[in-house]
């Protein structure tokens, strides 16, 4: 009997086409598949890549999954990464293999990739009220005993729904839950007060289609968040979750309680607070929700994660790089490059300019005096100190800041060892 097929190798057979930016045009025209290109291991310089081109440092890569992995299991925590910041089932493979307990979603759509590519856990950090999403996880769930599935609840309103849309299902349908609690007025979704949280572990307990199974939260959203106030808003999550389990409000079948906090920029807090939680009647899956730091960045993230607090625990690497070319030297201050919104990732402000490589000699410099000062759609404004700074025709490496907006912006992404020789394509779906 032939094995089954794998869906995340299987993305090595998709073909080299025009879906695909900044790959080399012969590949297609020599009818390659992905995994035949990887295979040649061509130079990201001089193998063809047209520019802009999107790259992952692989060591970088390694370096962070390792990273985070470690600091989980250091901590006792478990860990399901936001997928929505890379989208990727390749590096989704590689975080589980890293020790991830399952990946985090936000939306419906999330969801049904996962399962696409095999993901057996899933965390959907959103109250889930449209009707067909929900009868989709639970035929997920009817069609696979394997299959793992929570998401938030934060309104008696929200449960009522959930419950209309499942009621009278055959198989009867049941679907884990958790009250998110929220961080304060002002911040983003959640229940805003302990009574309000205790209406919503109400509201499930008399739906049968819901089963109350712990507490949740975003401690990033905190108001002026800093150490103090985002140490007390994880307290006040985990007194909940002691409060709700001395009351009996968690479902009497459950084998485990779920404790579920953690971004990309407080995972440190989440690991000292997780940590005081006391025994409860069960054990408890104590669950971080970072994302961003499968690539990290060059700005927001480098100034804002954790390891800046805490150096002896670890530290992260920058894997992007966006090359990019000079296509236009109008005046001795000013240069353009063929890249701009449609290429970059520019919400949490603009990109760096890392390394000149000359278009002549190959080689490469720090881009020193080299600024970037606006973005169009297609090009990228720079200002630079002198006319020799940056010639027509020298690419021109970008670092960029919030790793989700800058993997939705490519479909496939070559991953480059340090010597500039790709090895493999991260495949990615938005």
């Amino acid at each position: 009997m032939a094995s089954a097929s794998d869906p995340v190798k299987d993305l090595a057979d998709e073909p080299v086409d025009h879906r695909f930016k900044g790959l080399p045009p012969d590949a297609q025209a020599s009818g390659l598949t992905v995994g035949q290109l990887a295979a040649e291991r061509r130079d990201l310089h001089t193998g063809g890549f047209t520019t802009p081109v999107l790259t992952l440092d692989a060591e970088a890569l390694e370096h962070n999954l390792t990273a985070l992995g470690a600091y989980a299991a250091r901590h006792d925590l478990a860990f399901a990464p936001h997928g929505k910041t890379c989208m990727s089932p390749q590096l989704f493979r590689r975080q589980l293999e890293h020790g991830a307990w399952g990946i985090t979603a936000a939306v419906p759509h999330q969801a049904r990739v996962y399962r696409a590519f095999g993901i057996q856990r899933i965390f959907l950090a959103n109250e889930l009220v449209d009707p067909a999403a929900l009868r989709w996880v639970a035929d997920e769930l009817a069609a696979d005993p394997g299959f793992r599935f929570v998401c938030y609840v934060d309104s008696v309103r929200g449960v009522e729904l959930m419950d209309r849309a499942l009621r009278g299902r055959t198989p009867a349908a049941r679907i884990d839950v958790v009250v998110e609690l929220g961080a304060g007025e002002g911040a983003r979704t959640g229940a805003r007060t302990d009574e309000d949280c205790r209406a919503v572990a109400d509201a499930v307990a008399a739906a049968a289609s819901l089963r109350l199974v712990g507490l949740g939260g975003y401690e990033a959203e905190v108001p002026g968040a800093d150490p103090g106030s985002v140490h007390a808003y994880l307290s006040r999550l985990t007194g909940l979750a002691v409060e709700f389990d001395k009351a009996g409000r968690f479902a009497a079948d459950l084998d485990e309680i779920v404790v579920s906090a953690g971004g990309s920029a407080w995972f440190d807090a989440v690991a000292d607070v997780f940590a005081e939680l006391p025994e409860l009647s069960r054990p408890v899956l104590k669950l971080l929700r970072s994302g961003a730091y499968v690539s990290h960045d060059h700005g927001w993230y480098t100034r804002l994660t954790p390891f800046n607090r805490h150096p002896e625990e670890g530290g992260l690497r920058p894997a992007f790089r966006l090359w990019t070319q000079v296509v236009s030297r109008p005046s001795p201050t000013q240069a353009f490059v063929n890249a701009g919104k449609r290429d970059i990732a520019y919400d949490l402000g603009l990109p760096e300019a890392e390394l000149v490589r000359d278009a002549l000699t190959s080689e490469e410099r720090p881009a020193t005096g080299v600024r970037v000062v606006k973005l169009s759609d297609q090009h990228a404004w720079l200002e630079t100190d002198s006319a020799e700074d940056v010639q027509v025709g020298d690419w021109v490496a970008l670092g960029m800041s919030h790793p989700c907006t800058i993997f939705e912006k490519w479909p496939l992404i070559p991953v480059v060892e340090a010597d500039g020789t790709v090895t493999d394509y991260v495949r990615t779906f938005f």
